[in-house]
Order: C-alpha cells, then structure tokens, then sequence
C-alpha cells in the first residue's frame, strides 16, 4: 500500500529538487497576476502586447499559461510594464 504525501503547492508535488519547485511556483504565481491584469485591460492581444514591449505570439503563450515558454528573469521584467510590484519573501522551512 502507497503511504498518502502531502504537498504545499503542486509544484512540490511535481518537480524533483525544492529550487526547481520555488522556481515554478513564482512563475506560476506571476504569470497568473499578469494574466488577471492583462485581462482587466480590455484591449485586443495587439494592443497589450505593445503596452508590454513584447510581440502578439509571445503575449499569446502568457496568457494561454504555457509556463515553460517564460523563465522567471522575464516575468519579473513584465510585472512592472503591466503596473505590477513584486515583492519576494524569504522563509526558513518548516521543520
């Protein structure tokens, strides 16, 4: 019999070392925030793209969530050309 594991975020659950998943998760997270705010513009893909200083293909791979596509550099460099602030937050794990 399988033991259950319990994880924090899918991410814990999907990617081998911690690094890997704290990377994914922000991006994640980012990409998400992005989105909503994006979305809430109310202009064409075209006109958001230009907004962001990005091309119309590439907006399309954020906001259709292809994850792989972005590394975290990128997402960071996007937050603030769409009125985001992003703050990060240390913590020690639990033991």
């Amino acid at each position: 019999m399988m033991k259950a594991q319990r994880f924090d975020s899918v991410w814990e659950a999907l990617e081998a070392s911690p690094a890997t998943s704290a990377n994914m998760k922000a991006r994640a997270e980012l990409m998400v925030a992005l989105t909503e705010t994006i979305d809430g513009w109310g202009a064409s893909q075209a006109a958001a793209a230009k907004r962001l200083g990005i091309t119309q293909p590439r907006l399309n791979d954020l906001l259709r969530g292809r994850i792989t596509k972005f590394s975290l550099d990128a997402l960071m460099k996007l937050a603030p050309r769409a009125g985001l602030a992003v703050r990060v937050k240390i913590m020690r794990p639990a033991a």
